[in-house]
């Protein structure tokens, strides 16, 4: 079983952000990075898969400048073999543009199971791994929340809003990994020295040109701090007032 796991090097959500001089990126000055929390849960799938079939490869790659091999040393360190850095100055917001690099890198790699996490959380837009699938011409299974791999085939639960579905589809297969189906190891003293032995190929990325541009970002708007209306039920008509013609949700 050969796994490929893409993962994408992002901020610390839990950072202070500022926006930059020409308004249309997050200043990285003074920000913590590591790997996006959904990359990390499909790292961890991928290699439980091949720990439970006995024997198995599982491939880091990501797409960005130098800075990414922290993160793909970080897997590298909880026990995939190898990575690939497909280096770039900059990660494009084009998804289409970043799923065209990887499918190029991916296709000739004899994979059984690619596998993205659900969005990254800095842009939380969930299309790159779908995209790559269709480039691939792969099926494709997105917000799984249990997957089982055997006998060339996949079976993977995906969560509904009241309900589950369960889809078997033939490998190989791109699968986007969802919050819940496990929790990422710790990378322990021996994982981490033994990364720094492990292959990390770095190679240009084969980016065509972006066909989506960002103009501006803006940080969002302060909260504004609440306000007492009253207490009990008589204050029941004027919440409903204040709910209709000032927040407009009613």
């Amino acid at each position: 079983m050969k796994i490929a796991v893409c993962i994408k090097r992002v901020p610390d959500m839990e950072s202070r952000f500022r926006i930059s001089g020409d308004g249309k990126v997050v200043d990285e000055t003074g920000l913590k990075f590591d790997m996006s929390d959904f990359d990390g849960y499909a790292v961890e799938v991928a290699l439980q898969i091949t720990e439970k079939l006995g024997q198995g490869e599982v491939v880091v790659v990501s797409l960005g400048p130098d800075a990414v091999q922290e993160a793909l040393r970080k897997a590298l360190s909880m026990g995939a073999a190898r990575a690939i850095h497909l280096k770039a100055d900059q990660v494009p917001r084009d998804g289409f543009a970043v799923a065209r690099a990887l499918a190029a890198e991916l296709e000739s790699g004899g994979f059984d199971l690619i596998m993205f996490g659900k969005h990254a959380m800095d842009t939380m837009s969930g299309v790159v791994g779908p995209m790559t699938a269709e480039l691939l011409g792969l099926p494709n299974v997105s917000a799984v929340s249990k997957l089982d791999v055997e006998q060339g085939k996949g079976t993977a639960r995906r969560e509904l809003e009241g309900a589950a579905e369960i889809v078997e589809f033939p490998l190989p297969a791109v699968v986007s990994i969802d919050e819940g189906i496990a929790r990422p190891r710790y990378p322990s003293l021996k994982g981490i020295m033994a990364a720094k032995k492990k292959p990390l190929e770095s190679k240009p990325a084969q980016l065509d040109p972006t066909r989506l541009e960002v103009t501006k970002t803006e940080l969002p708007p302060d909260r504004q701090g609440g306000r007492i209306i009253g207490e009990g039920a008589a204050a029941v008509p004027e919440l409903v007032r204040l709910l209709q013609t000032e927040a407009k949700v009613l």
